[in-house]
C-alpha cells in the first residue's frame, strides 16, 4: 500500500507554490516580529528598572522613567503583558475566523500584518527613542496587537485549505506550519544580531520586515484556485469548491469509506483548456456556498475536543516560546545573545517533528493515534530537558528533542487537523468554514496559552523552574485526555481496516 503524499506533488502548479511561500512567509515575519519580544526581556527588564546603567544613561532619569522597584516586579510585568497579548489573541481569532471566511482573505491578511508591525514599531522602538515608558500605553499596545495578529493564521491556513486538498494534506502541511518555528529561528537571530544597539532595534528590523511582506501579500497572494480558473480536477486534483466528503472520516468516523454521491441531475461541470465552467442546462450556475456559523463550526464533530487539547498544547508550546530564552540566561547564567541562539534548537525540533509526523499521519490515513504517541514521548522528553546540565550542547540537543515531540503535534493540530475538521462531511456542501474552524481551534488554544503564561510566571517566583516543568507535564497529559475518545475511534478504525484487508486476501 502506497503511501498517500507519494506522487502527488507533480499535480501542483506554480499558482501552487507561490500561494505556499507567500502564507508561509507571512506567518514568518509575524512570528519573527512576535519573537523579538520573548528574546529581548532581560535588556526591557533591566530598562525597566533602576540600574548603575539606566542610571549612568545620560538621557534617562531614573527616578520619572523607572517603571519598577526591582526585576522581579518587572519580571512579573512581562508575563502579564503576555498574558495580554494571549486573551486578546484569542478573542481576536474568534472574531477574524467569521470574518475571513465572510471577506476577502487577502485583504484581512495583509490589514493584520501591516497594523501588527506598525503597533510593534511603537511598542518597543518609539517609546524607547522617545524615553516615553507607560504601563498602561504598553497594555493598551499589546491588547490591540493581539487583534490584529489574531487575522493572520486563519486566513493563511484558509488559503492553503483552498489550494492544497486531503491528498497529502499532512506532509504538505506538517512542511508548511514549519513557518512558525523558521519565524522564531529568524527572529532570534535578528534580535541577537543588533541587540549590542538597543532592543528598540530589533524592534524596529523585524517591525519593517512584517510591513513590507504584508504589502507583498497584498499585491501578490491569490486566495483560491477560482481567482485564476484553474482546473481542479485536471491541474490538481484538488476540489476546495466542492464537498470534500471523507476528509474528516480517517479522524473521526467508524463508518467503512464510500463513494461520494455523484453530482446533481443536470449540472456538469467541464474542464476546457486548464480553466472551469459549470454548466446546468438552463439553470443558473450554482450558488458558492455561505460562510457557517461559529455556533455551528463550535459544533462540529471533533472540533470541541481538539481545541481544548490544543489549549494545554499551546500552553506549553508558547511558554517556551516566551520564556526560553529568559529561562536559560537567568538559569545557567549565559549571556542574552547566546540563549536567544540557543533557544532555536526547541523550533528546529518542531520543524522536524510536524514535517515527519504529518507524513506518518498520512501514511496511516489517521491524525490522533500519532499525536498520542507523540505527546507520551514528550511528556518524557520534559522531564530530561528540566533536568539538563549547564552544557550548552546537551541542552541543545534536548531542547530539539523536546521540540520535536512538543512542536510536532502543535503544528498539526493547528494547520492538517484544522483544515480537516473545516472540510469534513458534516458540512453538507459548504465549504466557507476553514477560517472560522481555524479561528476557534487556535482561539481555544490561545485562552490556554494566555492563562498559562500568567501562572508559569508566578510558579517560578514562588516555586522555581522545577515547578513550571511539573506544571508542562500535567499539561501535555491532559492534552492526551481530550483526545483519548478520537484516539479510541482510529485506532478501532484501523483495526477494522486491517481485518478487512485480512479476509480479502
Amino acid at each position: 500500500m502506497s503511501c498517500p503524499c507519494c506522487g502527488f506533488l507533480a499535480q501542483y502548479t506554480h499558482h501552487h507554490l507561490v500561494a505556499f511561500l507567500l502564507t508561509f512567509f507571512s506567518y514568518v515575519l509575524l512570528h519573527a516580529s512576535r519573537k523579538t519580544f520573548s528574546n529581548v526581556k532581560v535588556s526591557i527588564s533591566a530598562q525597566w528598572t533602576p540600574s548603575v546603567q539606566n542610571a549612568s544613561s545620560p538621557a534617562f532619569s531614573p527616578g520619572e522613567n523607572n517603571l519598577f522597584a526591582d526585576s522581579d516586579e518587572a519580571t512579573l510585568f512581562l508575563g502579564v503583558l503576555d498574558t495580554i497579548f494571549l486573551f486578546s489573541y484569542a478573542v481576536g481569532l474568534y472574531m477574524s475566523g467569521v470574518i475571513g471566511d465572510r471577506m476577502n482573505l487577502r485583504h484581512v491578511l495583509s490589514f493584520g500584518l501591516c497594523g501588527s508591525a506598525i503597533v510593534e514599531f511603537v511598542f518597543g522602538t518609539l517609546t524607547e527613542w522617545l524615553q516615553f515608558y507607560n504601563i498602561y500605553l504598553y497594555c493598551g499596545l499589546w491588547v490591540l496587537n493581539g487583534l490584529l495578529q489574531s487575522a493572520v493564521w486563519p486566513c493563511v491556513v484558509a488559503v492553503m485549505g483552498n489550494w492544497f486538498g486531503k491528498s497529502g494534506r499532512g506532509f504538505v502541511f506538517g512542511l508548511w506550519s514549519a513557518c512558525a518555528s523558521v519565524g522564531n529561528i529568524l527572529g532570534a537571530f535578528l534580535a541577537s544580531s543588533v541587540l549590542k544597539y538597543g532592543y528598540e532595534y530589533a524592534f524596529l528590523v523585524t517591525s519593517v520586515l512584517q510591513f513590507a511582506g504584508g504589502v507583498v501579500v497584498f499585491f501578490g497572494l491569490l486566495t483560491s484556485p477560482k481567482e485564476v480558473g484553474l482546473c481542479l480536477e485536471s491541474e490538481t486534483g484538488l476540489s476546495p469548491v466542492e464537498r470534500d466528503a471523507d476528509s474528516h472520516r480517517p479522524l473521526m468516523s467508524d463508518e467503512e469509506d464510500e463513494e461520494e454521491e455523484g453530482e446533481e441531475e443536470g449540472s456538469e461541470e467541464v474542464c476546457d483548456g486548464g480553466y472551469y465552467t459549470i454548466q446546468q442546462g438552463d439553470e443558473e450556475p450554482r450558488e458558492t456556498p455561505k460562510a457557517i456559523g461559529f455556533c455551528q463550526a463550535f459544533c462540529l464533530p471533533g472540533v470541541l475536543p481538539y481545541s481544548l487539547a490544543y489549549a494545554c498544547l499551546k500552553l506549553v508550546n508558547y511558554s517556551f516560546f516566551f520564556w526560553l530564552p529568559f529561562y536559560l540566561s537567568r538559569n545557567f547564567g549565559w549571556k542574552e545573545a547566546q540563549a536567544d541562539r540557543l533557544s532555536v534548537w526547541y523550533d528546529v525540533g518542531g520543524i522536524i517533528g510536524g514535517t515527519i509526523q504529518g507524513l506518518i499521519s498520512d501514511c496511516m490515513g489517521k491524525r490522533a493515534p500519532v499525536l498520542a504517541v507523540s505527546l507520551l514521548l514528550a511528556m518524557g522528553a520534559l522531564v530530561g530537558y528540566s533536568h539538563s546540565p549547564p552544557d550548552q550542547v546537551v541542552n541543545a540537543a534536548l531542547l530539539a528533542t523536546t521540540g520535536f515531540f512538543i512542536g510536532g503535534p502543535s503544528n498539526m493540530i493547528s494547520s492538517a487537523i484544522s483544515a480537516d475538521l473545516g472540510r469534513q462531511e458534516a458540512l453538507r456542501g459548504s465549504q466557507e468554514a476553514l477560517a472560522t474552524v481555524t479561528g476557534i481551534v487556535d482561539g481555544t488554544g490561545s485562552i490556554g496559552a494566555a492563562a498559562g503564561q500568567y501562572l508559569v510566571s508566578l510558579i517560578e517566583s514562588k516555586l522555581g523552574w522545577m515547578c513550571v516543568f511539573y506544571f508542562f507535564i500535567v499539561m501535555t497529559g491532559g492534552s492526551i485526555v481530550f483526545i483519548l475518545p478520537l484516539i479510541v475511534t482510529e485506532i478501532r478504525a484501523m483495526w477494522r481496516d486491517r481485518q478487512a484487508r485480512t479476509h480479502q486476501l
